[in-house]
């Protein structure tokens, strides 16, 4: 891989670059390393644990609130959507403002909503606050990595990368088995899971991490009117995916996917013409930054997919218990939170083409075994094999995409850059959701009928396989190789 810039260039905290006290950054080993590397796994657990603990509660929350299927969607995209149109705007708040501040104030945020989502009283209310909860977790997503990209000194990038993958990911490990304990008390509890953490990431944060933020842009005018066409994109397109699960391509959906085009024709020629783009053209120009979030557009559809569908599955088809649910898929997650680490220095080895080609492969193979699993079936033999291969695959690319998208940007941009990642993913998993109940024909109350949701979900795991599949050809025709004698990036 080419080299990259020198991430650290232009970004100045409050002593030296990156608030690093050698004019380097600071070491990974030191206290201010530690605190900076703790509060962010902190901040972004609270936004993984949400994810994973709400799938787990979605059977639960369908019964208590009398909801149907679409209701069921925007459970999980009016959060997403949030956080996808926003995640932008939150990178480039960061990078004017300081990405300590924006990070602190997100994860704030994030804890209030998530006091209200516990509250909520409808489903109408519940898919409200969720949207707001979306708002706190644009702001803290993407500064989570970039306080990790600008605060840390060069060389303990890849490695802290690579912790904070294995740690969030043991973090969110817990969540499906605590969140199946907590729903069988009451759905409302998952939500009040992400307080006691996110108070712990607020006060490091505010004690311990320095500030950093790109001098240069801080007199920049925020791009309020991209962020304004992206998101209206975004939620066109996502209310007639979810639509057309239920009443077909009508008029409202075909009008509504017209003004979705329309509208993302417009935030395209806005960032080309702007001065200050909240997703500035230039990261695009770099071959490996293109890739990867196309990669990561891919792999994310088809995570966010089989989430949907193997919760269900295992609930309705299989009728397990929501803690069972979750203790289904321990091993896979475990698997990512302890290898992560290790694939993150051996993609320093391998390069990143490497391990997303071989990485992508394995998780598909896994997705085959899981569509296996029916009404019946026993767990070591129907579910187990599955799990174990998806969870090696993930494994292996996880960490090296995260660091070679940040890698590929130059170190101004760091905030919008993993922004822009954020945003891709949540895309991908915000569409996955919509449509995916839709192309597999499944709609209303059909989910929770066995005998309808067991032939969906054979379609939609094998359709989450082709789309990895497809990902793991994207990487190694797009990807650059590792140059020989080079520690890729």
């Amino acid at each position: 891989m080419p080299d990259q810039p020198d991430p650290l260039r232009g970004q100045r905290g409050p002593s030296g670059p990156a608030g690093g006290e050698d004019g380097e950054g600071v070491a990974l080993s030191s206290p201010t390393g530690r605190a900076v590397l703790v509060a962010s796994t902190a901040g972004s657990a609270v936004a993984f644990l949400d994810a994973q603990v709400v799938s787990v509660a979605l059977p639960s929350i369908g019964r208590d609130l009398d909801a149907d299927l679409g209701v069921l969607q925007w459970t999980v995209n009016a959060y997403t959507l949030a956080l996808a149109a926003l995640v932008l705007l939150g990178g480039a708040l960061g990078d004017r403002w300081g990405r300590r501040r924006v990070f602190v104030g997100g994860v704030a945020w994030f804890a209030v909503t998530s006091a209200a989502c516990a509250l909520a009283p409808t489903a109408e209310v519940l898919v409200a606050a969720r949207a707001l909860q979306g708002v706190g977790a644009a702001l803290l997503t993407p500064m989570a990595l970039a306080l990790l990209q600008t605060v840390l000194r060069r060389e303990d990038r890849a490695r802290a990368i690579g912790l904070w993958s294995g740690a969030t990911t043991l973090a969110t490990v817990a969540a499906p088995v605590v969140g199946g304990a907590l729903v069988a008390l009451d759905w409302r509890l998952v939500f009040a899971l992400n307080l006691p953490v996110a108070a712990l990431a607020v006060a490091l944060a505010q004690r311990r991490v320095p500030d950093t933020r790109d001098e240069a842009a801080r007199g920049h005018r925020l791009d309020l009117a991209g962020a304004a066409l992206g998101a209206a994109a975004l939620a066109a397109l996502t209310w007639a995916l979810t639509r057309a699960g239920e009443s077909g391509a009508d008029a409202a959906v075909l009008g509504a996917v017209a003004a979705a085009a329309a509208l993302a024709v417009g935030f395209v020629v806005r960032e080309r013409r702007t001065a200050f783009p909240v997703v500035p053209p230039s990261l695009f120009a770099d071959r490996t930054f293109t890739a990867a979030n196309g990669f990561t557009l891919l792999v994310y559809a088809a995570l966010s997919g089989m989430q949907l569908l193997v919760v269900l599955q295992l609930q309705v088809s299989l009728g397990w218990s929501a803690l069972q649910t979750g203790l289904a898929t321990l091993p896979s997650s475990l698997l990512l939170g302890f290898l992560s680490g290790r694939a993150g220095a051996l993609g320093q080895r391998l390069g990143v083409r490497t391990m997303l080609t071989a990485g992508a492969v394995t998780a598909a193979a896994g997705l085959v075994l899981l569509s296996g699993a029916s009404p019946g079936d026993a767990y070591a033999t129907s579910v187990l094999p599955g799990v174990l291969v998806m969870g090696l695959g993930f494994a292996a690319f996880v960490a090296p995409l995260t660091a070679g998208v940040l890698a590929a940007a130059p170190g101004e941009l760091a905030g919008a850059a993993s922004g822009v990642n954020n945003a891709v993913a949540r895309t991908a998993g915000l569409l996955a959701v919509a449509a995916l109940p839709a192309v597999v024909g499944l709609s209303g109350s059909g989910y929770a009928d066995p005998a309808l949701l067991t032939p969906a979900y054979r379609t939609g795991m094998l359709v989450c396989a082709a789309l990895v599949a497809a990902g793991a050809l994207l990487a190694a025709l797009a990807l650059p190789r590792a140059r020989a004698g080079a520690a890729p990036q």
